[in-house]
Protein backbone atom coordinates (compact mmCIF):
# COMPACT_ATOMS: atom_id res chain seq x y z
CA UNK A 1 0.00 0.00 0.00
CA UNK A 2 1.34 3.21 -0.76
CA UNK A 3 -1.82 5.32 -0.54
CA UNK A 4 -1.37 7.03 2.80
CA UNK A 5 -4.96 8.08 2.97
CA UNK A 6 -5.84 4.62 2.87
CA UNK A 7 -3.11 3.34 5.15
CA UNK A 8 -4.51 6.09 7.73
CA UNK A 9 -8.27 4.51 7.04
CA UNK A 10 -6.54 0.83 7.86
CA UNK A 11 -5.05 2.40 11.33
CA UNK A 12 -8.18 4.23 12.38
CA UNK A 13 -10.36 0.53 11.78
CA UNK A 14 -7.70 -0.97 13.09
CA UNK A 15 -7.69 -3.54 10.58
CA UNK A 16 -5.40 -6.81 11.32
CA UNK A 17 -4.79 -7.69 7.65
CA UNK A 18 -2.42 -5.12 6.83
CA UNK A 19 -0.05 -5.85 10.24
CA UNK A 20 3.12 -6.72 8.60
CA UNK A 21 2.39 -4.94 5.44
CA UNK A 22 3.43 -1.08 6.55
CA UNK A 23 4.08 0.24 9.95
CA UNK A 24 2.79 3.11 11.49
CA UNK A 25 5.39 6.29 13.22
CA UNK A 26 3.82 8.42 15.62
CA UNK A 27 6.23 12.05 15.53
CA UNK A 28 5.06 13.01 19.03
CA UNK A 29 5.91 10.15 20.74
CA UNK A 30 8.81 8.22 18.59
CA UNK A 31 6.59 5.00 18.57
CA UNK A 32 6.18 2.57 16.08
CA UNK A 33 2.88 0.45 16.16
CA UNK A 34 1.55 -2.13 13.70
CA UNK A 35 -1.78 -0.88 12.13
CA UNK A 36 -4.37 -2.57 14.79
CA UNK A 37 -2.56 -1.23 17.71
CA UNK A 38 -5.65 -0.51 20.52
CA UNK A 39 -4.16 2.53 21.86
CA UNK A 40 -5.89 6.00 20.80
CA UNK A 41 -5.56 6.78 16.94
CA UNK A 42 -2.57 9.32 16.41
CA UNK A 43 -4.05 12.61 14.91
CA UNK A 44 -3.11 12.36 11.17
CA UNK A 45 -0.16 15.23 10.75
CA UNK A 46 1.44 13.39 13.61
CA UNK A 47 2.02 10.30 11.47
CA UNK A 48 4.32 8.61 9.01
CA UNK A 49 4.30 5.29 7.21
CA UNK A 50 6.66 2.97 6.37
CA UNK A 51 6.87 -0.13 4.62
CA UNK A 52 9.75 -1.97 6.89
CA UNK A 53 10.06 -2.09 11.02
CA UNK A 54 13.77 -1.04 9.32
CA UNK A 55 12.74 1.86 8.07
CA UNK A 56 10.87 2.79 11.57
CA UNK A 57 13.87 2.42 13.40
CA UNK A 58 16.00 3.83 11.16
CA UNK A 59 14.19 7.06 11.74
CA UNK A 60 14.87 7.09 15.37
CA UNK A 61 11.25 5.32 16.23
CA UNK A 62 11.13 3.00 18.87
CA UNK A 63 8.75 -0.26 18.77
CA UNK A 64 5.70 -0.16 20.97
CA UNK A 65 5.27 -1.72 23.80
CA UNK A 66 1.44 -2.22 23.89
CA UNK A 67 1.15 -3.77 20.15
CA UNK A 68 4.69 -5.78 19.71
CA UNK A 69 5.21 -4.77 15.96
CA UNK A 70 8.35 -6.76 15.90
CA UNK A 71 6.42 -10.14 16.20
CA UNK A 72 4.15 -9.32 13.23
CA UNK A 73 3.60 -11.48 10.58
CA UNK A 74 6.01 -11.16 7.76
CA UNK A 75 4.08 -9.00 4.56
CA UNK A 76 2.81 -11.29 2.27
CA UNK A 77 3.97 -9.30 -0.91
CA UNK A 78 7.69 -10.51 -0.54
CA UNK A 79 7.19 -14.23 -0.85
CA UNK A 80 4.42 -13.47 -3.95
CA UNK A 81 7.00 -11.40 -5.40
CA UNK A 82 9.62 -12.81 -7.64
CA UNK A 83 11.32 -9.49 -8.91
CA UNK A 84 15.18 -9.02 -7.03
CA UNK A 85 13.47 -7.20 -4.06
CA UNK A 86 11.26 -9.73 -3.64
CA UNK A 87 14.01 -12.63 -3.57
CA UNK A 88 16.38 -10.48 -1.63
CA UNK A 89 14.06 -9.87 1.30
CA UNK A 90 13.50 -13.80 1.51
CA UNK A 91 17.22 -14.50 1.56
CA UNK A 92 17.58 -11.61 4.15
CA UNK A 93 15.10 -13.53 6.49
CA UNK A 94 16.35 -16.63 6.25
CA UNK A 95 19.86 -15.15 7.70
CA UNK A 96 22.07 -14.87 4.60
CA UNK A 97 23.80 -11.45 5.67
CA UNK A 98 24.69 -12.79 8.89
CA UNK A 99 26.16 -15.80 7.63
CA UNK A 100 28.07 -13.88 4.29
CA UNK A 101 27.21 -10.30 4.38
CA UNK A 102 25.83 -7.91 1.91
CA UNK A 103 28.32 -9.26 -0.77
CA UNK A 104 27.03 -12.70 -0.45
CA UNK A 105 23.67 -11.05 -0.77
CA UNK A 106 24.41 -9.69 -3.83
CA UNK A 107 26.23 -12.57 -5.44
CA UNK A 108 23.23 -14.31 -4.95
CA UNK A 109 21.18 -11.94 -6.81
CA UNK A 110 23.55 -11.57 -9.32
CA UNK A 111 23.93 -7.86 -8.73
CA UNK A 112 25.87 -5.62 -7.11
CA UNK A 113 26.12 -4.28 -3.58
CA UNK A 114 25.44 -0.83 -4.47
CA UNK A 115 22.54 -1.55 -6.59
CA UNK A 116 20.36 -3.66 -4.75
CA UNK A 117 20.89 -1.37 -1.55
CA UNK A 118 19.74 1.01 -3.88
CA UNK A 119 16.65 -1.01 -4.84
CA UNK A 120 15.88 -2.42 -1.41
CA UNK A 121 16.17 1.46 0.23
CA UNK A 122 13.73 2.55 -2.61
CA UNK A 123 11.06 -0.16 -1.98
CA UNK A 124 11.42 -0.55 1.92
CA UNK A 125 12.95 2.68 2.94
CA UNK A 126 16.00 0.61 4.16
CA UNK A 127 19.00 -1.27 2.98
CA UNK A 128 19.90 -4.78 3.12
CA UNK A 129 22.33 -4.27 6.65
CA UNK A 130 19.60 -1.98 7.98
CA UNK A 131 16.49 -5.08 6.99
CA UNK A 132 19.55 -7.55 9.23
CA UNK A 133 20.10 -5.62 11.80
CA UNK A 134 16.34 -5.18 12.55
CA UNK A 135 16.06 -8.85 11.78
CA UNK A 136 18.87 -9.80 14.37
CA UNK A 137 16.98 -7.51 16.66
CA UNK A 138 14.09 -9.37 16.72
CA UNK A 139 15.98 -12.38 17.15
CA UNK A 140 17.60 -11.24 20.04
CA UNK A 141 14.62 -9.92 22.01
CA UNK A 142 13.05 -13.95 21.54
CA UNK A 143 16.48 -14.93 23.17
CA UNK A 144 16.34 -12.51 25.97
CA UNK A 145 12.73 -13.45 26.65
CA UNK A 146 12.73 -16.58 26.65
CA UNK A 147 16.17 -18.14 27.70
CA UNK A 148 18.50 -17.65 30.06
CA UNK A 149 21.94 -17.45 28.12
CA UNK A 150 24.52 -14.47 28.42
CA UNK A 151 23.66 -11.28 26.87
CA UNK A 152 27.10 -12.17 25.33
CA UNK A 153 25.99 -15.63 24.04
CA UNK A 154 22.25 -13.58 23.05
CA UNK A 155 24.52 -11.14 21.00
CA UNK A 156 26.38 -13.54 19.22
CA UNK A 157 24.07 -15.86 18.02
CA UNK A 158 21.92 -13.25 17.13
CA UNK A 159 24.00 -12.11 14.70
CA UNK A 160 25.64 -9.46 15.76
CA UNK A 161 29.42 -8.62 16.07
CA UNK A 162 29.65 -7.33 19.25
CA UNK A 163 27.98 -7.03 22.47
CA UNK A 164 28.43 -3.14 22.17
CA UNK A 165 26.64 -3.14 18.62
CA UNK A 166 24.01 -5.66 20.54
CA UNK A 167 23.09 -3.36 23.25
CA UNK A 168 23.17 -0.01 21.03
CA UNK A 169 20.90 -1.92 18.44
CA UNK A 170 18.42 -2.81 21.54
CA UNK A 171 18.17 0.22 22.89
CA UNK A 172 17.27 2.07 19.82
CA UNK A 173 14.64 -0.80 19.02
CA UNK A 174 12.80 -0.74 22.48
CA UNK A 175 14.15 2.25 24.11
CA UNK A 176 15.38 -0.23 26.83
CA UNK A 177 18.29 -2.43 27.62
CA UNK A 178 18.12 -6.42 27.02
CA UNK A 179 19.06 -6.70 30.85
CA UNK A 180 15.60 -4.13 31.32
CA UNK A 181 14.03 -6.75 28.83
CA UNK A 182 14.85 -9.94 30.79
CA UNK A 183 13.69 -8.57 33.94
CA UNK A 184 10.17 -7.69 32.46
CA UNK A 185 10.16 -10.81 30.80
CA UNK A 186 9.84 -14.59 31.59
CA UNK A 187 13.30 -16.88 30.78
CA UNK A 188 12.31 -20.40 30.50
CA UNK A 189 15.04 -22.65 28.74
CA UNK A 190 18.70 -23.33 29.52
CA UNK A 191 21.54 -22.31 26.72
CA UNK A 192 21.07 -26.01 25.45
CA UNK A 193 17.30 -26.40 26.54
CA UNK A 194 14.27 -25.56 23.76
CA UNK A 195 13.13 -22.61 23.02
CA UNK A 196 9.34 -21.51 23.45
CA UNK A 197 8.43 -19.49 20.71
CA UNK A 198 4.84 -17.85 19.39
CA UNK A 199 4.63 -17.55 15.65
CA UNK A 200 2.36 -14.82 14.78
CA UNK A 201 -0.63 -16.06 12.42
CA UNK A 202 -2.70 -13.31 9.67
CA UNK A 203 -6.36 -14.51 9.72
CA UNK A 204 -8.28 -17.01 8.75
CA UNK A 205 -6.17 -19.96 9.54
CA UNK A 206 -7.48 -23.39 8.55
CA UNK A 207 -5.01 -25.16 11.15
CA UNK A 208 -6.54 -28.61 10.58
CA UNK A 209 -6.24 -28.46 6.67
CA UNK A 210 -2.85 -27.30 6.96
CA UNK A 211 -1.86 -29.89 9.99
CA UNK A 212 -3.98 -33.16 8.45
CA UNK A 213 -1.49 -32.50 5.00
CA UNK A 214 1.74 -32.53 6.70
CA UNK A 215 0.58 -35.81 9.09
CA UNK A 216 -0.33 -37.47 5.79
CA UNK A 217 2.93 -36.73 4.02
CA UNK A 218 5.21 -37.07 7.65
CA UNK A 219 8.30 -39.48 6.78
CA UNK A 220 9.25 -41.84 9.23
CA UNK A 221 12.05 -40.69 11.99
CA UNK A 222 11.84 -37.20 9.88
CA UNK A 223 8.88 -36.30 11.39
CA UNK A 224 5.75 -36.56 13.17
CA UNK A 225 2.16 -35.30 12.98
CA UNK A 226 -0.66 -36.03 15.08
CA UNK A 227 -3.58 -33.90 15.44
CA UNK A 228 -2.59 -30.26 15.02
CA UNK A 229 1.02 -31.45 16.06
CA UNK A 230 3.58 -31.54 14.10
CA UNK A 231 7.21 -31.93 14.81
CA UNK A 232 10.45 -32.56 12.64
CA UNK A 233 14.23 -32.42 12.05
CA UNK A 234 15.70 -29.26 10.58
CA UNK A 235 18.75 -29.22 8.79
CA UNK A 236 20.28 -25.49 9.63
CA UNK A 237 23.45 -23.61 8.01
CA UNK A 238 25.08 -24.45 11.13
CA UNK A 239 23.80 -27.53 12.51
CA UNK A 240 20.90 -29.58 12.82
CA UNK A 241 17.63 -28.68 15.17
CA UNK A 242 14.30 -30.21 16.08
CA UNK A 243 11.07 -28.34 15.87
CA UNK A 244 7.70 -29.16 17.73
CA UNK A 245 4.65 -26.67 16.12
CA UNK A 246 1.01 -26.90 17.54
CA UNK A 247 -1.32 -25.36 15.02
CA UNK A 248 -3.51 -22.84 16.91
CA UNK A 249 -6.69 -21.15 15.37
CA UNK A 250 -4.03 -17.64 16.32
CA UNK A 251 -1.13 -18.38 16.29
CA UNK A 252 1.67 -21.22 16.33
CA UNK A 253 3.26 -22.51 19.81
CA UNK A 254 6.68 -23.63 18.83
CA UNK A 255 9.27 -25.47 20.65
CA UNK A 256 12.70 -25.15 18.81
CA UNK A 257 16.22 -27.27 19.75
CA UNK A 258 18.74 -26.17 18.23
CA UNK A 259 22.70 -27.21 17.98
CA UNK A 260 23.82 -24.19 17.16
CA UNK A 261 21.63 -21.00 18.72
CA UNK A 262 22.97 -19.18 15.13
CA UNK A 263 20.55 -20.71 13.26
CA UNK A 264 17.52 -19.56 15.34
CA UNK A 265 16.56 -17.20 12.53
CA UNK A 266 16.87 -19.12 9.69
CA UNK A 267 14.88 -21.30 11.78
CA UNK A 268 11.96 -19.67 12.20
CA UNK A 269 11.58 -18.66 8.55
CA UNK A 270 11.84 -21.65 7.72
CA UNK A 271 9.17 -22.38 9.77
CA UNK A 272 7.01 -19.96 9.25
CA UNK A 273 7.29 -20.88 5.20
CA UNK A 274 6.16 -24.27 5.77
CA UNK A 275 3.35 -23.37 7.43
CA UNK A 276 2.74 -20.47 4.91
CA UNK A 277 2.16 -17.93 7.76
CA UNK A 278 2.94 -14.61 6.02
CA UNK A 279 0.19 -15.49 2.98
CA UNK A 280 -2.74 -12.67 3.01
CA UNK A 281 -5.38 -15.24 3.49
CA UNK A 282 -8.31 -12.59 2.75
CA UNK A 283 -7.12 -11.66 -0.67
CA UNK A 284 -6.68 -15.10 -1.61
CA UNK A 285 -9.96 -15.80 -0.61
CA UNK A 286 -11.68 -12.87 -2.10
CA UNK A 287 -9.98 -13.40 -5.36
CA UNK A 288 -11.38 -17.31 -5.79
CA UNK A 289 -14.79 -16.78 -4.81
CA UNK A 290 -15.11 -13.70 -6.48
CA UNK A 291 -18.11 -15.13 -9.16
CA UNK A 292 -17.94 -14.37 -12.75
CA UNK A 293 -19.29 -15.21 -16.19
CA UNK A 294 -19.24 -19.06 -17.17
CA UNK A 295 -16.77 -19.64 -14.02
CA UNK A 296 -16.21 -22.34 -12.38
CA UNK A 297 -17.40 -20.97 -8.58
CA UNK A 298 -14.88 -22.05 -5.95
CA UNK A 299 -17.20 -20.28 -3.24
CA UNK A 300 -18.36 -23.01 -1.20
CA UNK A 301 -14.93 -24.25 -1.09
CA UNK A 302 -13.12 -20.95 0.25
CA UNK A 303 -16.62 -20.58 2.86
CA UNK A 304 -16.00 -24.40 3.79
CA UNK A 305 -12.10 -23.99 4.50
CA UNK A 306 -11.73 -20.08 4.40
CA UNK A 307 -7.73 -19.17 5.20
CA UNK A 308 -6.51 -23.04 3.93
CA UNK A 309 -2.67 -22.86 3.48
CA UNK A 310 -0.51 -24.10 0.83
CA UNK A 311 2.10 -26.01 2.49
CA UNK A 312 5.30 -24.91 1.88
CA UNK A 313 8.76 -26.20 2.99
CA UNK A 314 11.74 -25.77 5.25
CA UNK A 315 14.17 -27.06 2.41
CA UNK A 316 13.18 -27.04 -1.10
CA UNK A 317 16.18 -29.84 -2.27
CA UNK A 318 14.22 -31.97 0.22
CA UNK A 319 11.15 -30.81 -1.36
CA UNK A 320 12.66 -31.82 -4.92
CA UNK A 321 14.08 -35.36 -3.64
CA UNK A 322 10.74 -35.99 -1.90
CA UNK A 323 8.57 -35.07 -5.36
CA UNK A 324 10.44 -36.80 -7.06
CA UNK A 325 10.34 -40.30 -5.05
CA UNK A 326 6.82 -39.83 -4.63
CA UNK A 327 5.92 -39.83 -8.40
CA UNK A 328 3.45 -42.86 -9.61
CA UNK A 329 3.26 -44.08 -5.89
CA UNK A 330 0.76 -43.55 -3.48
CA UNK A 331 1.41 -41.10 -0.08
CA UNK A 332 2.04 -43.69 2.21
CA UNK A 333 4.14 -45.86 -0.06
CA UNK A 334 6.22 -42.90 -1.16
CA UNK A 335 6.59 -42.17 3.02
CA UNK A 336 7.93 -45.89 3.65
CA UNK A 337 10.31 -45.27 0.53
CA UNK A 338 11.37 -42.15 2.14
CA UNK A 339 11.64 -43.43 5.68
CA UNK A 340 14.48 -45.94 4.44
CA UNK A 341 16.21 -43.72 2.39
CA UNK A 342 16.55 -41.26 5.90
CA UNK A 343 17.66 -43.94 7.65
CA UNK A 344 20.23 -44.88 6.01
CA UNK A 345 21.65 -42.04 4.33
CA UNK A 346 20.73 -39.04 7.06
CA UNK A 347 22.52 -37.94 9.98
CA UNK A 348 21.59 -39.60 13.37
CA UNK A 349 20.31 -36.52 15.63
CA UNK A 350 20.60 -37.09 19.57
CA UNK A 351 18.02 -33.78 20.20
CA UNK A 352 15.70 -34.97 23.73
CA UNK A 353 12.55 -32.55 21.90
CA UNK A 354 13.37 -35.33 18.66
CA UNK A 355 13.53 -38.27 20.37
CA UNK A 356 9.95 -37.27 22.35
CA UNK A 357 8.43 -37.85 18.91
CA UNK A 358 10.22 -40.35 17.75
CA UNK A 359 12.96 -38.66 15.22
CA UNK A 360 15.90 -40.18 14.64
CA UNK A 361 17.37 -38.60 11.61
CA UNK A 362 17.85 -35.11 9.74
CA UNK A 363 17.19 -35.56 5.94
CA UNK A 364 20.49 -36.86 3.81
CA UNK A 365 22.45 -33.66 2.87
CA UNK A 366 22.89 -33.68 -1.56
CA UNK A 367 26.35 -34.64 -0.97
CA UNK A 368 25.54 -37.46 0.60
CA UNK A 369 21.92 -38.81 -1.68
CA UNK A 370 24.85 -37.83 -4.96
CA UNK A 371 27.38 -40.53 -3.55
CA UNK A 372 24.86 -43.19 -3.02
CA UNK A 373 24.68 -46.34 -5.59
CA UNK A 374 21.28 -45.65 -7.44
CA UNK A 375 20.82 -49.41 -7.97
CA UNK A 376 20.77 -50.24 -4.13
CA UNK A 377 18.27 -47.48 -3.32
CA UNK A 378 14.20 -49.06 -2.26
CA UNK A 379 12.97 -47.33 -5.27
CA UNK A 380 12.49 -48.41 -9.14
CA UNK A 381 16.37 -47.88 -10.73
CA UNK A 382 15.35 -45.11 -13.31
CA UNK A 383 13.66 -43.30 -10.70
CA UNK A 384 16.83 -43.86 -8.35
CA UNK A 385 19.28 -42.05 -11.26
CA UNK A 386 17.00 -39.23 -11.40
CA UNK A 387 17.39 -39.14 -7.40
CA UNK A 388 21.00 -39.50 -7.41
CA UNK A 389 21.53 -37.43 -10.71
CA UNK A 390 19.34 -34.23 -8.34
CA UNK A 391 21.41 -34.86 -5.51
CA UNK A 392 24.63 -34.19 -7.46
CA UNK A 393 23.59 -31.06 -9.42
CA UNK A 394 22.90 -29.11 -6.28
CA UNK A 395 25.95 -30.93 -4.41
CA UNK A 396 28.39 -29.29 -7.69
CA UNK A 397 26.60 -26.19 -7.19
CA UNK A 398 25.14 -26.75 -10.58
CA UNK A 399 21.35 -26.35 -8.90
CA UNK A 400 20.55 -24.01 -6.65
CA UNK A 401 17.23 -24.25 -4.83
CA UNK A 402 17.66 -20.99 -2.16
CA UNK A 403 14.84 -18.86 -0.93
CA UNK A 404 16.36 -16.21 -3.12
CA UNK A 405 16.36 -18.23 -6.47
CA UNK A 406 15.23 -16.96 -9.90
CA UNK A 407 12.28 -19.51 -10.03
CA UNK A 408 12.08 -19.18 -13.83
CA UNK A 409 15.75 -19.97 -13.96
CA UNK A 410 15.27 -22.72 -11.16
CA UNK A 411 12.49 -24.55 -12.86
CA UNK A 412 14.50 -24.55 -16.63
CA UNK A 413 17.51 -26.34 -14.33
CA UNK A 414 15.53 -29.00 -12.83
CA UNK A 415 13.56 -29.44 -15.87
CA UNK A 416 16.34 -30.14 -17.86
CA UNK A 417 17.17 -32.90 -15.46
CA UNK A 418 16.84 -36.52 -16.50
CA UNK A 419 13.41 -38.21 -15.61
CA UNK A 420 12.24 -34.82 -14.36
CA UNK A 421 8.94 -33.53 -15.51
CA UNK A 422 6.77 -30.74 -15.51
CA UNK A 423 4.56 -32.18 -13.07
CA UNK A 424 7.25 -32.54 -10.36
CA UNK A 425 8.82 -29.17 -11.75
CA UNK A 426 5.62 -26.86 -11.28
CA UNK A 427 4.82 -29.52 -7.47
CA UNK A 428 8.73 -28.52 -6.09
CA UNK A 429 7.86 -24.71 -7.54
CA UNK A 430 4.57 -24.88 -5.24
CA UNK A 431 5.76 -25.92 -2.44
CA UNK A 432 9.48 -25.41 -2.01
CA UNK A 433 9.74 -22.26 -3.49
CA UNK A 434 6.52 -20.92 -2.72
CA UNK A 435 5.29 -20.00 -6.47
CA UNK A 436 1.37 -18.88 -5.31
CA UNK A 437 0.46 -19.17 -8.90
CA UNK A 438 1.04 -22.99 -9.98
CA UNK A 439 -1.78 -25.20 -10.51
CA UNK A 440 -0.55 -28.86 -11.31
CA UNK A 441 -3.49 -29.15 -14.05
CA UNK A 442 -0.97 -32.04 -15.73
CA UNK A 443 -1.81 -34.30 -11.93
CA UNK A 444 -3.97 -36.72 -12.51
CA UNK A 445 -6.50 -36.51 -10.19
CA UNK A 446 -6.72 -32.81 -9.84
CA UNK A 447 -7.56 -32.73 -14.16
CA UNK A 448 -10.28 -34.83 -13.24
CA UNK A 449 -11.96 -32.80 -10.91
CA UNK A 450 -11.12 -29.36 -13.13
CA UNK A 451 -12.80 -31.34 -16.08
CA UNK A 452 -15.58 -32.43 -13.58
CA UNK A 453 -16.47 -29.07 -12.62
CA UNK A 454 -16.31 -27.74 -16.04
CA UNK A 455 -13.36 -25.95 -15.71
CA UNK A 456 -12.24 -23.40 -18.80
CA UNK A 457 -8.92 -21.98 -19.59
CA UNK A 458 -10.27 -18.67 -18.41
CA UNK A 459 -11.55 -20.08 -15.31
CA UNK A 460 -7.73 -20.74 -15.04
CA UNK A 461 -6.47 -17.32 -15.68
CA UNK A 462 -9.02 -15.90 -13.37
CA UNK A 463 -7.67 -17.93 -10.30
CA UNK A 464 -4.34 -15.84 -10.94
CA UNK A 465 -2.13 -14.97 -8.92
CA UNK A 466 -3.33 -17.54 -6.61
CA UNK A 467 -3.62 -20.89 -8.92
CA UNK A 468 -1.60 -22.68 -6.37
CA UNK A 469 -4.02 -22.18 -3.68
CA UNK A 470 -7.25 -23.21 -5.89
CA UNK A 471 -5.31 -26.34 -6.48
CA UNK A 472 -5.12 -26.61 -2.79
CA UNK A 473 -9.03 -26.19 -2.14
CA UNK A 474 -9.91 -28.66 -5.04
CA UNK A 475 -7.41 -31.33 -3.62
CA UNK A 476 -8.48 -31.25 -0.23
CA UNK A 477 -12.12 -31.48 -0.85
CA UNK A 478 -11.77 -34.39 -2.67
CA UNK A 479 -9.98 -35.92 -0.08
CA UNK A 480 -12.09 -35.08 2.22
CA UNK A 481 -14.97 -36.82 -0.11
CA UNK A 482 -12.75 -39.71 -0.63
CA UNK A 483 -12.21 -39.93 3.52
CA UNK A 484 -15.66 -39.78 3.95
CA UNK A 485 -16.42 -42.40 1.84
CA UNK A 486 -14.40 -44.56 3.42
CA UNK A 487 -16.21 -43.79 6.53
CA UNK A 488 -19.44 -44.90 5.38
CA UNK A 489 -18.13 -47.88 3.49
CA UNK A 490 -16.43 -49.23 7.00
CA UNK A 491 -19.72 -48.59 8.38
CA UNK A 492 -21.55 -50.44 6.52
Amino acid sequence: MDDVEAQYRAVSSRDERFDGVFFTAVRTTGIYCRPSCPARTPRRENVEFHRSAASAEAAGFRACRRCRPDCTPGSPEWDVRADVVGRAVRLVRDGVVEREGVPGLASRLGYSERHVTRMLTQELGAGPLALATSQRTRTARVLVETTDLSMADVAFASGFSSVRQFNDAFRRAFARTPTELRAHGSTGAHGGGALRLRLAVRQPFHADALAGFLADHAVPGLERGEGRLFARVLTLPHGNGAAEMVLHDDHVAVRLELADQRDLTAAVARLRHLLDLDADPAAVDTALAEPGPHAVDLADLVASRPGLRVPGTVDAVETAVRTVVGQQVSVSGARTVLGRVVATAGEPVTFGLAHEHGLTHAFPAAGALAALDPETLPMPRSRGRTVVGLAHAVAAGDLSLDVGVDRDEASRTLLALPGIGPWTVGYVRMRGLGDPDVLLDTDLVLRRILDARGATDDDVRRWSPWRSYAGMHLWTEHLARQAEQRTRGSRA
